[in-house]
């Protein structure tokens, strides 16, 4: 197939539902191209994703699951072999999760979905970011963040307790925006410009989905905004007033400095040497 590239391509994980959804529709609506890396097709009632995906505007890519190394491994190298090139990365897909459950590596999931799978989906498509215009790795963090007391970070592989929203969840965001923040000098260096995002409270729970939300808090997300005021802020951090930052945390439009920054270097050392050693399987 032969892509238009005098338009933009975005690539956003996730992008079947929620935030992912709606970032998907306006980039669209924009004129964009994206490339979506998803567990299913996007709804099929949707005539404007059905029309983008006839007409080539949206392209799919399906991974059985982003936390399964060999399957994302896979479809991260059809990526690499079919994209062009590539302008936004949006790592988006995730979510909080009921209880304390692990991945095929042994890791809890929160640790592996939020903070080490966007770090490997970054680096297996740096060539493809280098060879678009606006290079830029968008990561979708929390506010959650900044409720944390404490943070051990040498047990966000293994908890030793699990608290919903504030227990794996909070310290996995946070863990995600400190490699953010500890990468970007020397991506910039390469002139790719990375930062993370707290997209603020949506009302993505699902029906006859188990909710990772806490009891107290479950009544209030009625009270939320959609999706799509999540995928406006996403959307506005990649091209908006601080599109040509890097090295920050965006919470409501303004830039946050994060807590416990001494540990970005050990949480970002430790992300380095999975994929190095697990998902590479390279020993330097």
């Amino acid at each position: 197939m032969q892509y238009d590239t005098k338009h933009q391509v975005a690539l956003i994980t996730g992008a079947n539902s929620g935030i992912g959804l709606e970032l998907t529709r306006k980039l669209l609506h924009e004129g964009w191209q994206v490339v979506a890396l998803n567990r299913s097709e996007v709804p099929s009632g949707d005539r404007l994703l059905q029309q983008a995906v006839n007409q080539g505007q949206l392209r799919i890519y399906k991974v059985a699951d982003l936390a399964d190394y060999n399957s994302l491994r896979r479809t991260l190298q059809k990526v690499r072999e079919s994209e062009p090139f590539i302008d936004v990365i949006f790592n988006n897909a995730g979510q909080s999760f009921p209880e304390l459950t692990y991945t095929p590596q042994g890791r809890e999931t929160h640790y592996e979905l939020l903070t080490i799978v966007p770090y490997l989906i970054t680096m297996e498509l740096k060539e493809l970011l280098l060879k678009g215009q606006l290079k830029t790795v968008i990561n979708t963090s929390s506010s959650a963040l900044n409720m944390l007391k404490t943070f051990e970070f040498e047990q966000l592989e293994h908890p030793l307790k699990f608290r919903k929203m504030l227990g794996p969840y909070a310290a996995s965001k946070l863990a995600l925006s400190l490699w953010t923040e500890a990468l970007a000098p020397s991506l910039a260096k390469e002139g790719i410009l990375i930062r993370s995002v707290d997209p603020g409270n949506n009302n993505t729970v699902r029906k006859g989905q188990k909710s990772g939300l806490p009891i107290w808090l479950e009544p209030l997300m009625r009270f939320t905004p959609p999706p799509t005021h999540g995928a406006g802020l996403l959307f506005d951090s990649a091209l908006g007033e601080h599109r040509s930052k890097s090295d920050v945390f965006i919470i409501k439009g303004k830039i946050q400095s994060l807590p416990f920054r001494t540990l970005a270097k050990p949480v970002l050392e430790r992300v380095e040497q999975i994929y190095r050693e697990e998902f590479r399987k390279v020993d330097i």
